[in-house]
């Protein structure tokens, strides 16, 4: 049987981002699965529409987890500063669903940069995806993250420092990586006044 290809592309610059609802499997249990499936749509609907207004590609939701890249498939320079201002919104988007809603949300969200290898995969129901290290800290900047705050690697920081208002969380255990500094992005940083 000949096998069909796998068709993957280094990028050397790349942002990811992890989203995921804090304490929402807990909750899942309380919920009737209608109301849960309900509840997602309106909630990923939200962040699909984010998504395409800043030009970024979501890559894949898992249960209450949602995946983004910038820079790929097509580069860009901002690809950081995108994902930042996406995730800022997707933030704010939470805070409203969850007064409109009466329901208590709060969403974790990581973010990291770097280098990743991008393709497609599968033969039936394919799809395509991102991986690597800057995959995987990404993952783990939202896993470890706290509820309500946008937690980001020392190489998203680098690229986002000049634009953004960052707090230092100074290092933190991660698994697989040992100790690693990672800061809160806090919003965009005010023009200075002429």
């Amino acid at each position: 049987l000949a096998k069909d290809p796998v068709i993957a592309d280094s990028h050397a610059e790349a942002s990811i981002l992890f989203a995921d609802m804090a304490g929402f499997t807990a909750r899942a249990a309380d919920t009737l699965p209608v109301n849960l499936v309900l509840f997602l749509n309106d909630l990923f609907t939200a962040f699909d529409q984010l998504v395409e207004h800043y030009g970024l590609e979501k890559i894949k939701t898992t249960g209450d987890a949602y995946m983004v890249v910038s820079g790929v498939p097509a580069p860009r320079a901002d690809h950081a500063e995108a994902l930042a201002r996406l995730a800022l919104d997707m933030r704010a988007a939470v805070t409203a669903i969850a007064a409109s809603s009466g329901r208590a949300l709060s969403i974790r969200i990581g973010i990291s940069s770097g280098p990743v290898v991008a393709g497609v995969v599968g033969t039936k129901k394919f799809f395509y995806d991102v991986w690597g290290d800057t995959v995987n800290v990404a993952s783990r900047m939202e896993s470890t993250g706290e509820p309500g705050k946008i937690q980001v690697s020392e190489a998203a920081h680098a690229l986002l420092a000049d634009k953004f208002d960052l707090e230092s969380r100074g290092e933190i255990e991660v698994k697989g990586k040992g100790r690693m500094r990672t800061w809160f992005l806090l919003g965009p940083r005010a023009a200075p006044s002429s």
